[in-house]
């Protein structure tokens, strides 16, 4: 087992490993930025480094200051949790190159998956199903893309290749946009990921976002922890997500989660991982792989009774997977509601002083936040400030008593998007299930417009 883990990263998931790792017995190295010196896991790591001053360039990516914490501190491995360098290849060579244990995939596999393009050649090679595309890079032949936007059928959806987080992607509705469209996806790709290769795929106009919880060993064993739900969506940023998808058979879930656990023993996969597909008309398409544990991961734990997060840990260790596929069953239904420091309407961050903070109690409530009265959430960073995690018997109990836990929680002296997330549980729609990836987007649109009409 690990002695010692260097934490990197910070917030709600950082106290989450925290807690795994002394659960395990091991020994935590917390670093954090100048405005982070009074988060609550820092003052609980058995260690603590400042690397940098507040912006996340200057600290949370700031490699060398990481890499040399873990050397003054004798650590052993390096957990990047999710988001700054989890799914950055070459950091992940970076901390085996120094000699220690990065907490994640290798390097070759992140590096395989964070290419868009690639990734979808080696889902397709493992016999994972993926939506109808180019199968590789655009060129600049306007009259061969025009070709290929007609063999796939319109409309299309221009994605960079290194791009991710709903970030590097257009879509096209005619063939008169398509060039233009295809000219500024690239220089947009290349600006923001130094990467200007696009591809092409068909856009699906009535999906859900469903994906599949995975762990691998990297010794040639893998299972998968069923699927989750993550259609309620802003602008290709999760709102809320559920565990299990409304509407998905025991066959569907145990047809999909055998390709992808395939596809992750051919691929060599290590720790956690999440397929993420487009559901539509009862069928899946692949669209990329995150190659890290993720914020909702909870539902899935919840629904499973697997500590993913100590799973990981014992992985980097070298065990080899103490759970088999027969052990994993699905037990009652999860929902989780990201809580922003933000306003509910406009979106617009909200940073401050937390004048007062009650978590919601009761049976199956989860509150995973690193927050507490007099804490000042900073400007610098993401404004998730924790999530509220609820688990019951069925799909309608789960929403009653997160409808109950979200009455419940106060955060006083900024603004949170709690009021949007009482909405979304009170929408019929949402209450109905299965909704597509656009349904948030348009209640959202149309309570402005009834707004406007008002004024």
């Amino acid at each position: 087992m690990l002695d010692k883990v260097v934490i990197a990263n910070r917030g709600e998931i950082a106290l989450r490993i925290l807690r795994a790792c002394h659960a395990l017995g091991i020994k935590t190295v917390a670093v954090h930025s100048i405005v982070d010196r009074n988060l609550k896991h820092v003052g609980m790591a058995d260690e603590s480094v400042c690397i940098g001053p507040a912006p996340a360039t200057e600290s949370y990516l700031n490699v060398p200051a990481i890499i040399a914490a873990a050397e003054v501190t004798d650590a052993a491995g390096i957990h990047p949790g999710y988001g700054f360098l989890s799914e950055n290849a070459d950091f992940a060579e970076r901390v085996e190159k120094s000699g220690f244990v990065f907490i994640g995939p290798t390097p070759d596999v992140i590096r395989l998956m964070g290419d868009k393009v690639e990734a979808i050649k080696a889902m397709q090679a493992a016999g994972v199903p993926c939506v109808p595309g180019s199968g590789g890079p655009l060129g600049d032949d306007p009259a061969e893309n025009t070709r290929l936007a007609r063999e796939i059928g319109m409309p299309v959806i221009i994605k960079a290749a290194g791009g991710g987080g709903g970030r590097g992607m257009r879509v096209v509705h005619t063939e008169a946009a398509l060039h233009s469209a295809i000219q500024t996806t690239q220089s947009e790709a290349k600006a923001a990921f130094g990467n200007e290769q696009v591809y092409m795929e068909k856009f699906l106009e009535n999906p859900r976002h469903v994906e599949i919880q995975v762990l691998a060993d990297g010794q040639g064993n893998a299972i998968h922890l069923g699927e989750r739900d993550c259609s309620m969506q802003r602008r290709h940023q999760k709102v809320v997500e559920e565990a299990p998808a409304p509407g998905i058979t025991p066959e569907q879930r145990a047809e999909i989660g055998k390709v992808c656990t395939e596809a992750c023993v051919r691929i060599g996969y290590r720790g956690a991982g999440t397929f993420e597909f487009l559901y539509e008309d009862g069928r899946f398409y692949f669209i990329e792989m995150n190659t890290r544990i993720q914020v909702e991961h909870p539902v899935t734990e919840l629904i499973t009774g697997v500590d993913l997060v100590k799973e990981q840990l014992m992985i980097a260790s070298g065990r080899k997977l103490s759970i088999r596929q027969s052990d994993i069953v699905l037990s009652g239904h999860a929902i989780e509601c990201r809580i922003n420091a933000e306003d509910p309407d406009t979106f617009m961050p909200s940073p401050g002083l937390i004048k007062h903070f009650h978590a919601p109690g009761g049976p199956g409530v989860r509150v995973d936040s690193h927050i507490y009265e007099g804490y000042r959430v900073p400007a610098n960073y993401d404004s998730m400030i924790g999530k509220l995690i609820v688990h019951g018997p069925d799909r309608a109990t789960a929403i009653a008593r997160m409808k109950v836990a979200l009455s419940e929680m106060v955060v006083d002296g900024i603004k949170t998007n709690t009021a949007l997330q009482q909405r979304i549980m009170a929408d019929a729609g949402f209450q109905s299930g299965g909704q597509n990836i656009h349904y948030l987007e348009k209640r959202l649109a149309e309570r402005r417009e009834k707004t406007l009409s008002i004024l």
